[in-house]
């Protein structure tokens, strides 16, 4: 396993104060249940978080506040997670506890659901301080990363629409 180094254990205010934060948001066809179905889904993360390569739960469920997993990411990159925030069908967040790139200071994400007519709106934050060159670079790689999040949104809508298929949004 890769060397781990210690992010900063941020709490979820985190996720609206970090130096460099990231919100896009998806509009997607299936309830908010089924988006958590999907949040559970180690196998699911992969398919459309492409940087993703494997997400293992490292505590059984049922997932809630505390609940850890390991997530491994294209480069090499390795964190273990600790989930902040656990409401079914509304919100989920998750800190980085460590990682393998020790530039990363802190790491925090948030997803806000809310139900809509036709299914729901999943908004995503990201948000992240690091140190050492990443910091001189972040400025510029800030609106190419933004692009990444956006087409991994895209991402999740394509597996969910998939998944659930045309059906989806009858339980809505």
């Amino acid at each position: 396993m890769a060397t781990m180094h210690p992010c900063e254990k941020v709490g979820v205010d985190f996720v609206d104060t970090a130096p460099y934060r990231f919100s896009n948001s998806v509009d997607l066809r299936i309830t908010p249940e089924q988006v958590f179905e999907v949040m559970a889904d180690a196998s699911a993360w992969p398919r459309w978080a492409k940087v993703i390569t494997k997400v293992t739960w490292t505590s059984p469920p049922p997932y809630g506040p505390g609940t850890t997993r390991t997530v491994d990411m294209r480069g090499g990159l390795v964190a273990t997670e600790e989930f902040l925030v656990w409401e079914p069908s509304t919100t989920i967040a998750f800190r980085f506890n460590e990682a393998s790139e020790k530039t990363i200071r802190a790491f925090a994400e948030r997803y806000d659901v809310l139900r809509t007519d036709t299914g729901c709106r999943l908004t995503w934050n990201l948000s992240l301080d690091v140190d050492g060159p990443a910091r001189r670079t972040m400025p510029i790689a800030r609106p190419i990363n933004n692009l990444a999040f956006k087409w991994f949104l895209r991402n999740l809508r394509r597996h969910t629409d998939k998944v659930y298929g045309s059906s989806a949004n009858r339980s809505v």
